[in-house]
């Protein structure tokens, strides 16, 4: 029996300013991860949203990482929140991941305000985390509570894990989870992640894939230390003259990857599946305007999202031991190391993607003669991800999308990758959603970030409409 929640909805819309005010309070606490100066906010940030869970009733927990070296320092690693609500054996268990850490800002960075105090304007809430992840997080606790308030009873058991590492690697949550599946994961039934974002800014849609990931670095070193340009430029083989050469080598100007068989690797296109690309929202001149591009290497709309979300792409990221200040320093670096990624799509197998990459690097390097040292190895990976769009968990946020929007949701893949979602669905054995929040340009990780207003508010709705759901599922 389906419960009516129209009273509830309006409800959740009156009660903005409370929310508001609590994305602000998470907003302002500093969880940058990956800096060392902000560990105790991070760690505090997580402490603050247990808090909040335990006045919904929540059973939590605090599960201990240890430590880990940065920067050359041993700091402890902030813990992983579980929680537990309800614990009804006639009902089925509903996981809900998210994270509680930010990636690092600064308005001297080019934020038109100041990134940690939550700033309303133009119905666009900016800050950081606003909406990567801590506005989707507190999503889940402000749709519980509408509950709460109209005695409405949950139709399932939720289990939630929030942790504090995401923009870093997730460290130490893998090897977590693992110790966990016997335990805490043990009869979970769904899992619902929110941490990914339409494809446009109108349509809501929901994410069934997303690519996995190789990462590389590529180091050149040949001199003892670094020197002056103008008195040894030219009687010397320079390490950054020849690592821009090698890096050159591996795509085209349209972004085509010169990587020998990478392509072929590619799980073939159905005609059905070709065939929905033709039905979903999105348009390529907002796509194109939204990231200020003049051109996109193909305006054509199936072919730009088959690369950007079925087909591999490569990137290019940054050159460690170059200089990149403001001014002029002329100086050849003796060492330089370049990063780069290359973004995989089933049914590429990572271990098979590093190997042609670097046989495909050392190849290079011999037709480009240098003596300098050479020495291409791989970083990170993960698997990419794929779930089937008729199963009962991705049926029931297609219902509660459709409830709260009035319309049915595309069915996307995303470009991105969340290496977590291939843990949960291995671990656990069901299936993961991945149930967007955010508009396309909210502009996560970058200066700016903002959350809709109109999409936290309706994001509440969403993931209290989807717990529903879960009843009948």
């Amino acid at each position: 029996m389906t419960v009516d929640l129209t009273n509830v909805f309006q409800q959740i819309d009156g009660d903005y300013e409370n929310l508001k005010e609590l994305l602000r309070e998470a907003v302002a606490i500093q969880s940058v991860s990956g800096d060392p100066s902000k560990r105790d906010e991070t760690i505090r940030m997580v402490h603050w949203m247990k808090e909040k869970l335990e006045q919904i009733g929540t059973t939590c927990e605090l599960a201990d990482l240890g430590t880990q070296e940065l920067e050359g320092k041993t700091i402890k690693l902030p813990p992983v929140l579980l929680g537990t609500l309800g614990n009804d054996k006639n009902k089925k268990t509903l996981l809900v991941y998210g994270h509680l850490d930010v990636q690092p800002a600064a308005k001297s960075d080019g934020w038109d305000t100041e990134p940690f105090e939550l700033v309303e304007k133009d119905g666009k809430l900016f800050g950081r985390g606003s909406s990567d992840d801590k506005g989707p997080v507190l999503c889940w606790l402000h749709a519980i509570r509408a509950a709460q308030k109209n005695n409405i009873e949950l139709p399932v058991n939720v289990k939630f894990c929030f942790e504090g590492m995401e923009e870093s690697g997730s460290v130490g949550l893998p090897e977590l989870l693992e110790r966990e599946k016997n335990r805490f994961l043990a009869g979970v039934d769904f899992v619902c992640i929110s941490d990914s974002y339409w494809l446009g800014t109108k349509k809501p849609c929901l994410t069934y894939g997303l690519r996995g990931i190789c990462s590389f670095f590529v180091e050149v070193t040949g001199i003892k230390q670094d020197l002056h340009s103008g008195v040894f430029g030219g009687v010397i083989h320079e390490p950054l003259q020849d690592l821009m050469w090698v890096m050159s080598q591996l795509t085209t100007v349209d972004n085509r990857i010169k990587i020998p068989g990478l392509y072929e690797q590619v799980a073939p296109l159905s005609a059905a599946e070709e065939k929905t690309y033709d039905d979903i929202e999105f348009d390529v001149a907002e796509f194109r305007d939204s990231v200020g591009a003049s051109h996109l290497p193909t305006e054509d709309k199936k072919t730009l999202l088959l690369r950007r979300w079925r087909e591999p792409s490569l990137a290019f990221h940054g050159i460690e031991g170059a200089f990149y200040g403001p001014g002029e320093k002329t100086v050849i670096p003796s060492k330089v190391i370049g990063k780069f990624s290359i973004r995989i799509v089933p049914d590429m197998d990572p271990e098979d993607v590093n190997r042609r990459t670097i046989e495909y690097l050392n190849k290079v390097w011999a037709e480009r003669g240098s003596p300098n040292v050479f020495k291409p190895r791989p970083g990170h990976s993960a698997k990419p991800w794929v779930v089937d769009v008729n199963d009962s968990n991705f049926l029931a946020g297609a219902r509660a999308m459709k409830r709260v929007h009035g319309v049915e949701p595309d069915r996307i893949r995303e470009g991105c990758s969340i290496p977590i979602t291939l843990t949960f669905q291995e671990l656990t054995g069901k299936s993961v959603l991945l149930l967007p929040l955010g508009a396309a340009d909210d502009m996560a990780h970058s200066q700016n970030e903002k959350n809709n207003k109109w999409n936290y508010v309706e994001g509440v709705k969403t993931l209290l409409a989807y717990i529903m759901e879960l009843g009948s599922a």
